[in-house]
């Protein structure tokens, strides 16, 4: 789902689904793909080349910074940033 209002940088990846590796006795690629839902409210901006992971929720009106690789839930108002990202501020009022 992506809400109303959303800026999406070039190149920027959302990924909903992964795959899976829970046995050793078969190839990676015979054992199929797990999905999980992305999520992002209103007023989001996910600048150029961040990549969001499966089952990640973004809160209203967060800044997802260039680069960055989303693998966590993402509060509302924040600003994060790294690899993986971590909250760097919130937006100011």
């Amino acid at each position: 789902m992506i809400g109303d209002n959303v800026l999406i940088g070039p190149s920027v990846i959302i990924w909903s689904q992964n795959h899976k590796f829970s046995s050793r006795n078969l190839p990676i690629s015979t054992q199929g793909y797990d999905y999980k839902k992305v999520e992002i409210g209103d007023d989001v901006w996910i600048a150029a080349r961040a990549t969001i992971l499966p089952g990640v929720k973004i809160g209203h009106g967060a800044i997802i910074c260039a680069g960055a690789v989303v693998t966590k839930d993402v509060e509302e108002y924040s600003i994060v940033a790294g690899v993986p990202a971590t909250k760097k501020a919130d937006r100011p009022l």
